[in-house]
């Protein structure tokens, strides 16, 4: 086991119950939901119509008018995320040492919204009217880079697609590096494609809820779960190795990334079992932890019956019938993509720091299951340890183990 033990010391959160970290974590605290019907755009003609929207973001209140024109909605939240993240470390990214830092971030989808806004400059206008910041605002990468371009970040960097899974790769990433030698890392991942293309590709899965009802669409580990709700958001974090940030006297450490595992899934028919609970098994044994150490499971939560179902199957293998409490606050959200597990890595550090487990919201569990699901409202427990789950579409499966430092 490496030496160098890896640190959250900043948390910076976009989602759609609340712009910030503290105002996301009250209003999941509260069981405040960000799910409703599309309000950027008309989605009448389409069979899905509600999404996880985050309000009251003007990028322009926090970000130079230079990067409006070439950056998309998802990254000019990433931008504003990281800067939040640095401020919430006590970090002054040009006060780092030259290749002291980078950035690992993760992707489902790149710049959406600005590929359907230059897409359709191209069809009604043609090719001369077409960004050229169209050769990058799209790209997977591009959150990696423009942050890393704004705050002067020189180190290791890179970016993670797979899927809602990413984001828990991305984080694990990070800490290679950082164990590496890397001084700080920002990593996680804010996702936004809630634009009539972006909707369009994300329906091509066929996962997606067409309820109306914000209360009743999106339904984990329910008898009425029928698909989810995409959302927008996620969240940054500041990676630092512990001894560093001690040294630099940071003004507090949430906890530590202390396990990671990730499997992927066999091929359908092949006989052979789904790989989720290995990933947390794994993720474990990285951690150097037992299960009755865990405290609290930020659940994948799909909201599809068998998806739910493998997930239940894999919690109860390893913890035992009711043996974890199990949480999934995306149900205020929506399925973030890339954005999701960092944001249940937020909930879950702040869970620690303030006792409490988030609830999930609108969801009667099937008794089959045999989960000890957190609904309704918080729970007061002490949390010192917490596992959180996430998977992509196509056979991803990431775990990763967050615990608390005493400080």
């Amino acid at each position: 086991m490496s030496a160098v033990t890896t640190v959250v010391t900043g948390l910076g959160v976009a989602a759609p119950n609340g712009l910030g970290t503290e105002a996301y974590w009250a209003a999941t605290r509260a069981g405040t939901s960000g799910i409703g019907r599309i309000a950027r755009w008309d989605p009448a003609r389409y069979p899905s119509r509600l999404a996880g929207e985050i309000e009251g973001f003007a990028a322009q209140e926090h970000l130079p008018g230079r990067l409006l024109p070439q950056t998309d909605r998802m990254t000019q939240l990433a931008l504003a995320g990281a800067d939040w993240a640095f401020a919430d470390a006590g970090v002054v990214p040009a006060e780092l040492p030259d290749y002291a830092a980078g950035v690992i971030t993760a992707s489902s989808a790149g710049g959406f919204e600005f590929g359907q806004k230059e897409l359709k400059a191209l069809w009604s206008q043609g090719s001369r009217y077409v960004s050229a910041y169209q050769s990058f605002a799209w790209f997977y990468a591009v959150n990696s880079g423009q942050i890393s371009i704004r705050n002067g970040l020189r180190g290791p960097s890179g970016v993670v697609v797979s899927d809602q899974a990413g984001g828990l790769d991305a984080v694990a990433q990070a800490r290679r590096q950082i164990r590496k030698g890397t001084r700080l890392v920002m990593s996680g991942a804010i996702d936004a494609s809630i634009c009539p293309w972006g909707w369009v590709a994300q329906m091509a899965g066929n996962r997606m809820s067409t309820s109306d009802d914000p209360e009743r669409a999106y339904l984990p580990f329910d008898a009425a779960a029928a698909g989810h709700v995409p959302g927008e958001g996620g969240a940054l974090l500041v990676l630092e190795d512990l001894d560093s940030a001690r040294e630099r006297g940071a003004r507090r450490i949430y906890g530590e990334i202390a396990g990671y595992g990730s499997t992927f899934d066999p091929r359908p028919g092949s006989g052979r079992p789904p790989g989720l609970r290995k990933a947390i098994e794994l993720a474990l044994a990285d951690a150097e932890m037992a299960p009755g150490e865990i405290d609290v499971v930020f659940a994948d939560a799909a909201a599809l019956p068998e998806l739910d179902r493998i997930e239940a199957e894999a919690i109860t293998a390893v913890f035992g019938a009711r043996g974890v409490p199990v949480t999934a606050p995306k149900t205020m959200t929506g399925r973030l993509n890339s954005g999701a597990a960092p944001l249940d890595l937020a909930a879950a550090f702040l869970a620690i720091r303030d006792g409490v487990i988030p609830p999930s919201i609108g969801v009667d569990p099937v008794e089959d299951y045999r989960l000890d699901l957190v609904t309704e409202r918080p729970r007061p427990a002490p949390v010192r340890a917490a596992l959180v789950v996430a998977r992509g579409h196509g056979g991803f499966n990431s775990a990763l183990v967050v615990r608390g430092t005493g400080q």
